[in-house]
Formats: structure tokens, C-alpha cells, sequence
């Protein structure tokens, strides 16, 4: 590795990753954006990340009066039946209403101080739920019939074949009636709130949205980047004495938002002991009673997994009847029945019979031709249904050489890729006789991103029952498979059909929760096939060192690899942009367009909002007079969350700011320029996951050492085809990060469902 000499400049030092109050308080994205989703956050409470917010928020343990309900919620009803004629004047109704109030306020605090039993406020199912709850928890045998039925899995609806159709960008959400907005804005304001919230609160409550909130000020952390102390201050300022800490509706809403902040981290569901804690740290007194009245609402549910033990001893074995140790989760239904489908549709392609595609004989000559990795990888997928492939960059030859033996068999096949980048890199390495048009005849092999795949934007089309016109599947980046967007893709197979899913399992998960292709290759129900094709060069030979947990130094004698050693972030950002700016074009041939810079966060003195400002002042300066945008700026465009698209502003006018992504224009409306547009100069490892560039500038201020992982310098490195630098101020943090901090688990329901799918034979 080469080593730059150290220039002067000084800074004051960044904090990448925090920018947490950057954002109005309660503004959706405000201390939401600061950590890389997926990614182990400051301040993470069991597994439950926390993003910070701005200073000023009340307290949730404030001391408040505890009174229960809402003043004169039943006035209306306490004068009916009283068998008087004469209609009641305004005071007596008042008093009536009072004594109601006070009467239901001494009943529910002598429920609170009688002893509280599972399921006592339950029926049904979910009284079996809580009941199983309790059982484990307090070691007795677990409910067995509470677990019977599970959710049954989504299937999709059908929808008509649809052909590959140009790129553009996707609506925003269903735009509410402005009535509905006018009377949202006015019970935030009232409860000094930002109005700015309004359109999103309408959207997510539906009707009567005005009155949902009066009546529970909490459904305020529905809004992303809303905090519990925020909504604890509106509360207060809505219903005054009446709001509590104890407040059942305070218990219910923390409840989801703990989830959904779980979520956010990549677990799709959380132990109940792990989120009673958490809740208890939210100042909710009696977090199993928030958690009964979650189930209870359907606002969450409960799960019982079977763990494998230990291999039994010979007292276990003589005891009749030993129960397999379980584990309670609680979860968003969004994500369980995600789970639950994956699985079922997994199981499905695991144990159905591929399709009359030539004979064994046909089989074994393509992998003889393929030779090496590419012909084990090509006999696994002739004789099973579901084949994991793992392997570096350079691995996607052997998937390029599966496709084209598919093809040569008479398959339709497909390949889907996580980036536009992805794609047309695969692309390449396909034979010109595997593209539609070439000069063999049969199906072509059409390479998609999975996103475009899904939405029907991309594809070989759907059949009458929804399913994909196709007879082989490659996913390739498949550690970015969320576990809703791996629920889709399997569900959308039809019968008979083959799915390899392909990637770096050393790389960053995905953004969105589930950790789908780590929990298969734990699971170990299908073949995998370990590719033995080593990415070329001093960086893959770097890379290869680190995937192991080593830091390699490597031989480096065409600047390949240079580290450029800073002292603060002031000088890390400076020597940014004299390497992407000047440095790397003028010694290496790489222009600015074709570098890309890296680090870890949005925020701080290093982070992407910093180095993006700074490079645009140096290679595109303007006014930015469109959201601070002009033509020619490097842009991150980012339609859902979890999916960044690079591209440039090519104008901006009055339909919005004009894009050019992989050379398919796309027009983002005015309104959604600052949601779903950023400067693109400089990402983060997770939004440019999935893609590769031919320089990479990984920028690693001091104070970004916390944030390191073996993944993310794994990931972060890995980007750069021909050229790596990286601007290093963490000193001894890299190499003990490396060798030291692996992923922070996640807590996924899927290799627990996954053995059931499993036929014994296997």
C-alpha cells in the first residue's frame, strides 16, 4: 500500500453518524437518517436502536397527574336513562359529567392495584397468546393450541402481464382531502406540534383523523423521526392533568414504535424480554400490561419459536415427555406474515419438481463445458429447486456461465441485480448469444434490477395467476434481500421453477429488516455452492484478507491501494477533494465522475453532507437555486427506503428536478426533491451497497472509529474496481474493528420456520 504524506490543515473534528437534531423536532427523517439503517446505532437499548432528537423534548417520567381518560368523554351518555322528562341545564350535565369522570377514574385505579392476570382482559386467541407468554416466562409448559393456526401467507394479487416500460418516478403516497389535513394541522398546532406533519398524520390514520389524535395524541409517533418524549409533550399539551406516564394508550403506542425502531435495525420481531426492558427504559411503568394491551388492540402479535438444544443427556432422555426449549417474540404484523410467507414460498420451490428441462446427460455436459465453480454451481441448480451461491465480485462469471447453460437447455431465465449498476456490470459479462436478439434462437436472458422486476416496470412479464413467466431466477446481491421484498420475489415463482440466490456474505445486510440470505445459509436446508474464483489484485487481495478478519498490507505497485493518513476531519475532508478532484484523474486516469467517496454517516464534519457540499463547490459550483441543485450535480436518488439510485440533474422546471439514472430520465416533483434527493459525490457504505466504481475514496475520520464494523469496511473497500484510497484518521480502530467487530445479530423467525418446509430426505 502506498501512504500520502500528511498535510496541516486543521478542523474542527465531525461526528459522523450523529446529526440527530439536524431536523425539526418531530419532523419525519429528524435524528431518522444519521445511522445507516441496519446498522448498530448509538444509543441501542437491547437490540432497539434509538435516534436521537432535538434537545427540548419533555421528559416522558415528568410529574404529571395520572388521571385516567378523557375529561367528559362519557358526558354525553350520564343524563341518558334517567327517566327525566326535563332536558338538564349546562351545569348539571357538567356535574354529571364530573361524577362519571371521578367514578371511572376510582374504578380503573382499584383495577391497577388488584393483581393483574395473563389474558384477563383477552379472549380467544389472544388470551391463549398471553397466557403462553406467561408460561414461558415463568418456566411452565407452553400453551401448545395458542400456536396452532398461524397467520396464513399473502399470495399476490393477480395482475395482467406487463412489459418492460420506462423508469419513472414512483407517485408518492395517496394524497388525503384537504379538509382532512386542515383539521390535522389544527389539532397539532393546538398541541404545538409542527403542522408540517399534517398531510403524513391524514395519510396514516384515514378517516376521522383529527379525532383519532385528540383522542390519542400518541398515534404521533406513527410519523417517522417522532420520538416518545415528542408525542409525550404533545399529549400533555392536548389533554393537560388527564396524561400520564401510566397512560395505557402511552404503553400501546411505545409498544409499536419500539418495534418499529427494531425494525429500522433489521430484527423482525423482538424477545419479550427484551422489549418489556426497553419499554421500562421509556418510562412505561408496567411494560407487561402495555404489552397485553398491544395483543389486545391487534396492534402486535405474539410467536412461539422451538429452539434446537444441546444434544440431550441421558437423564433427558430417560424424562418422558420433555418439552424442546421455545422463545416468545413479539412483532408488527407487517413483518411476521412477511416471515411466514417467505417461508411457505421457500418450501414451496425447495420441494417442488423442476421442469422437464432436457435430460441428466444434458445437465452434466454444460457443467463439463463450465468447468471449476461454475460447474458445481451448475449441477446443484439441475437437480434442486432452491441453490445458494456465495462469493465475491468476481463469482458473477460463474452465475453469467449458469445462465447461459439454462438457456442453451431451452429455460427461460432471468437474472435480477439490487443496483442499475449491478445490472449493467452482469450484463457484461453475459454472451451476446444470451440477450435477447442474439444469434441463438430461444428466450434471451434478461438481467433486471429486483425492485424494477417487482413493480412490472422490468421483466419477462406475469402469467393469468401472477406468476413470472419464467423458468430459472438469479438473484444476484441477494444479502440486500429484505425479508418483505424476498417474500415477493418468491411468492411470484411459479411451480417448477429454479431460484439461486447469489452474493458476498460478508457484505452489509439490507437495509429493511430480516437478514434472509444469512438466516438460509445458517439453515443449511439447500445446496451451497462456495464459488473458489478469488476477486483479482492488491484490492481483492485485501478484501479477501478482511472477509477473514485480517488487515492485510498488500502489494500495491501501480497505486492500487494508497492510504492517506489525516489528523481531524477538516483535513480528511480537504485531501477528499484533492483526491477525486485532482490526485486520482491526474495519476491514475480516473475523472471525478467515475470516483466515488465513501463514509460511514449523513451528518458531522466528515460525513456525506459535508464532503457533498465541499465537492460541489469544487467541481460543480451554483447557486443551487432548485432544493440547492444545479445541472450537473452527482445525485443520490432514493424512490423507497433502502434502494439508491446514482445519476446526475440534467434541468429542473416547473414539473420538478429533471434526473438521468443509468440514461433513463426520471422528473421528481418539486415536493419530493428534499425526501428522496441528496448530492451524490459522497455516500454511505449502505447506500452504495450492490455497485462498484472504477476509484473509491473511503474517508474515515477519528471520530467515525465507533461506528466501524468488519462489514462496513468490507463493503466500504470493496467498491473500488482499480483504485482504493482511503483517508485514514482512525488509527488502530480500523485494524481492531476488522479483526474484532462483526455484525450485530438480528433476531429473524426464519430459520425457526424453515425447518418444518424441509423434507425429511434432506
Amino acid at each position: 500500500m502506498t501512504t500520502e504524506p500528511e498535510t496541516t490543515d486543521e478542523a474542527e473534528p465531525g461526528q459522523p453518524g450523529a446529526g440527530a437534531g439536524e431536523g425539526e423536532p418531530g419532523q419525519p427523517g429528524a435524528g431518522a437518517g444519521e445511522v445507516e439503517p441496519g446498522q448498530p446505532g448509538a444509543g441501542a437499548v437491547d437490540g432497539v436502536p434509538e435516534t436521537e432528537g432535538t434537545p427540548g423534548s419533555e421528559a416522558a417520567g415528568d410529574a404529571e397527574s395520572s388521571a385516567e381518560g378523557t375529561a367528559g368523554s362519557e358526558a354525553a351518555g350520564a343524563a341518558e336513562g334517567s327517566g327525566d322528562a326535563a332536558k338538564p341545564t349546562e351545569a348539571e350535565a357538567e356535574l354529571a359529567a364530573q361524577r362519571v369522570e371521578r367514578e371511572r377514574i376510582e374504578r380503573r385505579k382499584a383495577e391497577k392495584q388488584a393483581p393483574i392476570e395473563a389474558g384477563t382482559k383477552l379472549s380467544g386467541t389472544a388470551a391463549d397468546l398471553l397466557a403462553a407468554v406467561r408460561a414461558v416466562e415463568s418456566g411452565a409448559k407452553p400453551v401448545a393450541s395458542a400456536f396452532s393456526e398461524p397467520p396464513a401467507p399473502r399470495r399476490p394479487a393477480p395482475e395482467p402481464e406487463r412489459r418492460p416500460e420506462p423508469v419513472a418516478a414512483p407517485a408518492g403516497p395517496a394524497v388525503p382531502a384537504a379538509q382532512a389535513v386542515a383539521g390535522v394541522r389544527a389539532v397539532l398546532t393546538e398541541g404545538g406540534a409542527p403542522d408540517t406533519l399534517a398531510p403524513q398524520l391524514a395519510a396514516l390514520l384515514g378517516d376521522g383523523a383529527d379525532l383519532q389524535l385528540r383522542e390519542d395524541p400518541w398515534q404521533l409517533l406513527r410519523v417517522s423521526g417522532v420520538r416518545p418524549e415528542q408525542a409525550d409533550g404533545f399529549a400533555r399539551a392536548l389533554l393537560g392533568a388527564e396524561c400520564g406516564p401510566d397512560d395505557e394508550r402511552r404503553g400501546r403506542a411505545v409498544t409499536v414504535w419500539l418495534l418499529e425502531q427494531a425494525a429500522l435495525a433489521g430484527h423482525t420481531a423482538l424477545e419479550v424480554a427484551a422489549l418489556t426492558t426497553a419499554l421500562a427504559q421509556r418510562a412505561v411503568p408496567d411494560p407487561d400490561t402495555a404489552v397485553q394491551s398491544a395483543l389486545a388492540e391487534g396492534e402486535v402479535l405474539v410467536f412461539q419459536d422451538a429452539l434446537d438444544r444441546a444434544a440431550p443427556t441421558a437423564e433427558a432422555e430417560e424424562e418422558e415427555g420433555a418439552e424442546r426449549p421455545v422463545r416468545v417474540l413479539i412483532g408488527l404484523e407487517r413483518y411476521a406474515l412477511a416471515e411466514e410467507s417467505l417461508a411457505d414460498a421457500l418450501g414451496r420451490v425447495m420441494n417442488s419438481v423442476p421442469k422437464e428441462d432436457g435430460s441428466a446427460a444434458d445437465w452434466e455436459r454444460a457443467a463439463a463445458s463450465a468447468g471449476g465453480s461454475a460447474a458445481e454451481l451448475i449441477r446443484a441448480v439441475a437437480g434442486h429447486g432452491l441453490v445458494l451461491h456465495t462469493g465475491g465480485d468476481a463469482s458473477g462469471a460463474e452465475a453469467a456461465a449458469l445462465l447461459s447453460a439454462a438457456r442453451g437447455l431451452g429455460l427461460r431465465t432471468w437474472a435480477a441485480a439490487h443496483s442499475r449498476i449491478g445490472c449493467d456490470r452482469f450484463t457484461a459479462r453475459l454472451a451476446p448469444s444470451d440477450l435477447p436478439g442474439g444469434p441463438q434462437q430461444g428466450p434471451g436472458t434478461g438481467v433486471s434490477t429486483v425492485a424494477g422486476l417487482l413493480s412490472g416496470a422490468e421483466g419477462p412479464g406475469r402469467d393469468a395467476d401472477a406468476a413470472l413467466v419464467l423458468d430459472l431466477l438469479v438473484v444476484l446481491d441477494a444479502p440486500q434481500l429484505d425479508v418483505e421484498t424476498a417474500a415477493m420475489l418468491a411468492e411470484s415463482l411459479p411451480d417448477g421453477a429454479r431460484l439461486v440466490l447469489s452474493g458476498d456474505p460478508g457484505v452489509l445486510w439490507s437495509a429493511g429488516p430480516g437478514r434472509v440470505f444469512a438466516d438460509l445459509l445458517a439453515a443449511r436446508v439447500c445446496p451451497q455452492i462456495a464459488s473458489r474464483t478469488p476477486d483479482p489484485g492488491p484490492i481483492g487481495e485485501l478484501i479477501s484478507g478482511i472477509g477473514v478478519g485480517e488487515l492485510n498490507q498488500v502489494e500495491a505497485p501501480g497505486k492500487e491501494v494508497v492510504i492517506v493518513p489525516v489528523r481531524d476531519a477538516g483535513e480528511a475532508v480537504h485531501r477528499t477533494v484533492q483526491l477525486v478532484a485532482d490526485s486520482v484523474p491526474r495519476a491514475l486516469g480516473v475523472p471525478a465522475e467515475q470516483t466515488q467517496v465513501i463514509t460511514p454517516g449523513h451528518g458531522g464534519a466528515a460525513g456525506t453532507r459535508a464532503l457533498n457540499a465541499a465537492l460541489k463547490e469544487r467541481l460543480n459550483p451554483g447557486p443551487g437555486r432548485f432544493g440547492g441543485f444545479d445541472p450537473g450535480d452527482r445525485i443520490a436518488y432514493s424512490p423507497a427506503p433502502g434502494r439508491t439510485l446514482p445519476g446526475r440533474v440534467v434541468k429542473a422546471d416547473a414539473d420538478g428536478l429533471h434526473l438521468e439514472i443509468s440514461d433513463t430520465p426520471v422528473v421528481v416533483p418539486k415536493e419530493r426533491v428534499e425526501q428522496c434527493v441528496r448530492h451524490g459525490w459522497a455516500l454511505t457504505a449502505h447506500q452504495a451497497v450492490g455497485s462498484r466504481w472504477p476509484a473509491a475514496v473511503v474517508v474515515l475520520p477519528g471520530d467515525a472509529a465507533q461506528s466501524l464494523t468488519r462489514p462496513w469496511v468490507y463493503t466500504a473497500f470493496g467498491l473500488a474496481e482499480r483504485h482504493l484510497s482511503v483517508v485514514h484518521g482512525v488509527e488502530q480502530a480500523l485494524p481492531r474493528a476488522v479483526a474484532e467487530v462483526t455484525a450485530k445479530p438480528r433476531t429473524t423467525r426464519l430459520p425457526a420456520l424453515l425447518r418444518p418446509q424441509v423434507p425429511a430426505a434432506g
